[in-house]
């Protein structure tokens, strides 16, 4: 049985992972008799949003691997205490949690830096050739992962013309790309798709991340 690690940012679209694409993520995963190990970064959110109102909540501070847990049903692993010989492929929902949390391309652009423990993890897939699939903004955290390096990820978060402009500024090559495509750096065995960064409708955000699951799970063989 193929072993999926999903990597979660929370529970949110404004300050955690995404709930409908990372719920897509999960069924498509179950459907295809996948295994799946959900694991989080053990710290701190950078802020808390009241999804009612879309503002910060002031003095609010929650845990990115005890939200993470709101979605997975039960407890997740700590992204630190997980090695790449423990899965066969890597996956990251978005919300702006990826942008947030496991990283601060939300504030810092294309000069962010990433969680050490989750760029680790993408770049030891990376030098094992082992699956990566990101999805709505989550690609720009392989992006930071790889700016340092000769890996130049071919990548797409759909037609954003400043989050494309910032993933080039960061060394990789942004692919323009409809909200139920993917795109698949076969070199590096990495597939994106744009979900929610174009998405109307969760049915639209759908197709392209099951295509997205659907590739993930052909490159593990």
């Amino acid at each position: 049985m193929v072993k999926v690690a999903v990597c979660l940012s929370g529970c949110g679209v404004f300050d955690g992972a995404e709930i409908h694409e990372t719920v897509i993520t999960l069924l498509a995963l179950d459907r295809a008799n996948a295994e799946v190990i959900c694991c989080a970064p053990n710290i701190d959110q950078m802020h808390v949003i009241d999804h009612q109102h879309g503002t910060v909540m002031d003095g609010e501070s929650r845990n990115v691997m005890v939200e993470s847990a709101r979605i997975a049903r039960g407890p997740v692993v700590n992204v630190e205490d997980l090695s790449v010989k423990d899965f066969d492929a890597l996956i990251f929902p978005g919300g702006f949690g990826a942008a947030k949390n496991l990283s601060d391309f939300a504030i810092e652009g294309a000069d962010a830096v990433g969680n050490p423990s989750v760029l680790k993890l993408i770049n030891a897939c990376l030098e094992k050739g082992k699956p990566i699939g990101l999805m709505c903004i989550a690609p720009v955290v392989a992006a930071i992962a790889t700016r340092k390096t000769p890996t130049s990820l071919e990548l797409t978060i759909g037609t954003d013309i400043d989050t494309n402009a910032g993933l080039e500024a960061m060394g990789a090559q942004p692919r323009l790309h409809k909200v139920d495509e993917i795109h698949v750096d076969n070199e590096r065995k990495v597939v994106t798709t744009p979900a929610y960064m174009l998405a109307g409708s969760i049915s639209e955000a759908a197709t392209g991340i099951e295509k997205l699951v659907a590739k993930v799970l052909e490159l593990c063989v």
